[in-house]
């Protein structure tokens, strides 16, 4: 466990604009930064980042949170886990006893793979520099392609001997689990169930996420070691941690050069990376080998809207590369293409140069996308008509894909003058693809969210009454908790009119908490409960006792106290517990509720949180100079919650019993009917005084 202190010093380091920014290119708007949201497909701008608040937030998919929270949700990491990471990256020592092998292998099976990738690792580093075939075979290789040993050190490669299972086992010498190396790929089980090592007499190039953390292992085999082998790489399968569509090769060393730079470079292999960031151009992440997905296009996006793909003049590579970057069109992402001399790769290529040279080559030589590829599919068509109509629509379906109406108008006008054809037909062909890719898009939202709806109504179906569904919305909707439900009697109405409450604080309700988040009264508990976690400890008025001694009075005390004088509570279990602990710690020196609940260890209690202090509209410094405060009028605005709150829930209450008093059961009963009539009497009672303290209410006869 980490204790409370260090949590504390660690999300005062840590800042959210510095922690979000090493995974999103932000910019500056107004009092915040915005930038392309790293957890949905965002084509503009709607990640909010407040640096006052340390929160952020989008606004399209509504994920955010605190920095740990951000870290949680980007990484797939715990809560342990992302303040370990943050710690990390701040310097902050976090003292814990080191886990046993015993203890590692009961981890969870995804944290267990990231372990026997994080043991490979430093395995095939190991063989590289301390075995007698790395060093004779391993080294001479990186050191033929020129690699220097900070290059080898910083790329984490490495060396597999040519034994079939050195690696399967030392890893089951030291207490690795057999399922957890065959599920990483790092081993294999043949036929008579023996393991063998997968990248056996092969150089290795470690594949990292965005936040360093090893997912997979690139091998290439050397020529010692071909016989019987034509397969020249082999790659790590698809596992629980690793997806290949989703990843990089070097992006993890190249995200802050690509922002720096503001461009991307992209290349096919592993050495063309490493090499080209050995001669100083490091903003270069390569596909390996496959063509470009709409995974890792959106994690280029993030960084950076400009792209240089960089051939080797390789004419059929080219060609088939071409469908991957009109994905890159499609994203609104300006590409470029630069083609190498003959005989030279990225590889090659930046070995015989330096930083400043290759650059120069590049600006000089660049070319802008669709001119590339018309220049390129004309030499194709030549003199063919058919060829060059089909070229025609080649070009027009790329152009068509563009987001941007000023830069696929500038296209077209540039395409046909090259192609020698009316700029006219070409926009009137363009928006006929525009319309069929509109309506295709249109089919396919409809057809997500009647899935994502069937999907809801099956997890519904699935809760069978006695848990709440585990997603917060700060519209209103149910609120997680993992506290168990019983049914108890409702007040006042038959046996079998029940509703489900918490066991442990025997709060009773005619209303029942779930599937009436709908209702006036929720939204005001809502509403009071975020004057809690926002001012919970301030004072926000002073009574005076018999003694006459002023005694301050904080928003929680208030709200606690108002509550009891009726004998209410909220609701939501999960509002009643954040309630009860604001209580708690109230009156306890350097107690900020804020601070506390958006740290808080439970997740779902610190990401309601956010959802309760964050602010839709962003508004400018001086609009909010001008603005008189929530906290300025605490004294005002709560006792006027808490009164809508009452006064909701005598409404509803008033409807259940005018609902009630239609059953027959309950009619052809004298003392239920009399008892139910005298309480719905004094509940009009009730809501006419406290429509009158609200001054803008109108008391409805029934």
């Amino acid at each position: 466990m980490i204790d409370q202190g260090t949590i504390d010093r660690i999300l005062d380091a840590a800042q959210i604009t510095d922690v979000v920014s090493d995974f999103v290119t932000l910019r500056k708007r107004g009092v915040n930064y915005v930038g392309l949201c790293p957890f949905h497909d965002d084509k503009t701008p709607s990640f909010y980042v407040s640096p006052a608040k340390g929160l952020c937030k989008c606004f399209s998919c509504g994920k955010g949170g605190n920095v740990v929270h951000f870290i949680m949700e980007h990484e797939q990491m715990s809560y342990p886990e992302a303040l370990k990471f943050l710690a990390k990256k701040y310097g902050i020592e976090i003292k814990e006893r080191e886990l046993s092998n015993e203890e590692k292998i009961a981890q969870s099976e995804r944290e267990s793979l990231f372990i026997v990738n994080n043991f490979a690792l430093e395995y095939f580093q190991h063989i590289l520099r301390n075995h007698v075939d790395g060093r004779s075979i391993g080294m001479a290789y990186f050191r033929s392609r020129g690699f220097r040993d900070d290059i080898i050190e910083k790329f984490q490669l490495g060396y597999c001997t040519e034994s079939h299972n050195a690696l399967a086992e030392e890893a089951l010498r030291k207490g690795y689990k057999k399922e957890f190396l065959i599920k990483t790929g790092l081993c294999y089980e043949t036929e008579d169930h023996r393991l063998r090592d997968r990248f056996w007499g092969r150089v290795i190039f470690p594949v990292h996420t965005l936040s360093g953390k090893v997912v997979a292992f690139g091998g290439r085999v050397l020529a010692n070691a071909t016989k019987g082998i034509k397969v020249k790489y082999v790659n790590s399968p698809e596992s629980e941690i690793y997806h290949k569509s989703n990843e990089l090769y070097g992006i993890y060393f190249a995200k802050q050069a690509i922002v720096k730079q503001d461009r991307c470079f992209l290349v096919e292999g592993y050495t063309d990376v490493i090499s080209m960031h050995q001669s100083g151009v490091e903003n270069v992440v390569s596909s390996s080998g496959t063509a470009l997905t709409p995974g890792q296009i959106r994690m280029i996006h993030r960084f950076t809207n400009n792209m240089t793909v960089l051939y080797d003049g390789d004419a059929a590579g080219i060609k088939a590369s071409i469908r991957g970057i009109d994905m890159l069109l499609e994203e609104g992402m300006n590409i470029k293409v630069c083609l190498l001399p003959d005989g030279d790769d990225p590889d090659s290529f930046a070995r015989k140069h330096n930083a400043t040279e290759f650059q120069e080559f590049i600006q000089k030589n660049e070319t802008d996308f669709i001119r590339f590829k018309t220049n390129l599919l004309l030499e194709d068509a030549g003199k063919d008509p058919i060829k060059r109509a089909e070229l025609i629509a080649n070009l027009i379906q790329s152009i068509s894909i563009i987001p941007e109406a000023i830069v696929r108008d500038v296209y077209i006008k540039e395409c046909a003058q090259l192609l020698h054809v009316e700029d006219k037909l070409l926009v009137s062909e363009v928006a006929k693809r525009r319309e069929t890719q509109a309506k295709k898009q249109k089919e396919r939202i409809e057809r997500e969210r009647r899935s994502a709806q069937a999907a809801r109504m099956n997890a519904e179906a699935g809760i069978h009454g006695n848990q709440v569904p585990p997603e917060s919305s700060v519209n209103g909707s149910q609120q997680p908790t993992d506290v168990p439900l019983e049914t108890v009697p409702l007040p006042g109405f038959p046996p079998e009119a029940t509703a489900p409450f918490p066991p442990e604080d025997n709060y009773i309700s005619f209303i029942p908490q779930e599937g009436k988040e709908g209702q006036e009264f929720y939204k005001f508990e809502r509403l009071i409960l975020q004057m809690v976690v926002r001012y919970g400890e301030r004072v926000m008025c002073k009574i005076t006792n018999d003694e006459g001694i002023e005694i301050p009075i904080t928003v929680t005390e208030y709200v606690i106290n108002d509550l009891k004088e009726d004998e209410l509570a909220f609701h939501n279990p999960l509002h009643r517990q954040i309630l009860s602990e604001a209580a708690e710690r109230s009156h306890k020196e350097g107690f900020t509720a804020e601070r506390y609940f958006l740290s808080h260890p439970d997740t779902v209690i610190s990401k309601l949180s956010v959802e309760l202090i964050s602010n839709r509209y962003q508004l400018r410094k001086s609009q909010m100079d001008q603005m008189v405060t929530d906290e300025d009028r605490l004294y005002e605005l709560v006792p006027t919650l808490m009164i809508n709150f009452k006064y909701a829930i005598v409404s509803e209450e008033l409807k259940h019993i005018m609902s009630a008093l239609q059953d027959p059961a309950i009619v052809n009963d004298e003392t239920k009917c009399n008892n139910m009539m005298k309480r719905y009497n004094d509940l009009r009672e009730i809501k006419s005084i406290m429509a009158k303290r609200l001054g803008d209410r109108v008391v409805v006869s029934f």
